[in-house]
């Protein structure tokens, strides 16, 4: 039998743009070209709000703040990335309807942070979360709490047929001011303390292998690559604020 290869794009620090770039990038390429299975981690060069694809409406005033606006190719309401770590998992052949494929490639993220002392299960708020521009002010069924219902990974999810990108923030800190000013709520609290950025990525890597029995990789974006990419994040830099 043939071994289940995974390519494992090193983490990377970049802009939301180049970021969003190379998540779309991926997934272009797995559904169309034949690039295999994807897992990557990596953080915003800056703070940054990712809005939600559909997310057309935000408040004005974010326009005036000294941060960037990205669009995500996938769904949900706004995060501002701002010392969290974003993973990333383009996949395909998963069974199941949209809730059972986040919990099929959320299991790694919970065995993950198991190994790590800390305990995942998923969120229960209903469909009033749309009313709320803030990921983080609810946690659905596709976002991971800790035991007290703080909620510590929101994710989210694009399907081409039967090709999947889903990525997410895991929240490990960031400027608890900052996120007040933006969204006009107190900070989510910490879940987490006291685990290097390394440390963390290196056992959910181990998690992931073991989740989709595969092996993971390491390939980083060539020049080649690298261009397209850049053309699609120059497209996205033009679209980022084109609504308030």
């Amino acid at each position: 039998m043939e071994p289940n290869l995974w390519r494992y794009i090193p983490p990377l620090v970049a802009s939301g743009n180049v970021q969003m770039a190379i998540d779309t990038w991926l997934l272009e390429q797995h559904h169309r070209h034949g690039h295999p299975p994807a897992l990557r981690f990596y953080r915003w060069s800056s703070p940054t709000i990712s809005l939600g694809y559909h997310q057309r409406r935000y408040p004005d005033f974010w326009n005036d703040l000294s941060i960037d606006i990205v669009r995500r190719p996938t769904g949900g309401r706004a995060v501002l990335h701002d010392g969290d770590l974003t993973y990333a998992v383009v996949t395909s052949g998963l069974s199941g309807n949209i809730s059972q494929v986040y919990g099929r490639i959320c299991q790694f993220l919970i065995e993950g942070w198991r190994s790590l002392g800390v305990e995942l299960h998923y969120g229960e708020a209903g469909r009033g979360y749309i009313h709320s521009a803030n990921c983080f002010g609810t946690a659905t069924a596709a976002d991971l709490v800790d035991g007290d219902g703080n909620k510590f990974i929101g994710s989210a999810q694009l399907k081409r047929e039967n090709f999947v990108l889903q990525h997410g923030s895991m929240l490990l800190g960031g400027d608890r001011t900052l996120f007040e000013k933006v969204f006009g709520t107190p900070a989510p609290a910490s879940v987490v303390a006291g685990f290097s950025i390394a440390t963390a990525i290196e056992t959910l890597k181990t998690s992931a292998a073991n989740c989709f029995a595969c092996q993971l990789v390491p390939s980083p974006l060539s020049p080649a690559e690298w261009r397209e990419i850049d053309a699609i994040a120059g497209r996205l830099a033009s679209r980022a604020r084109g609504s308030g």
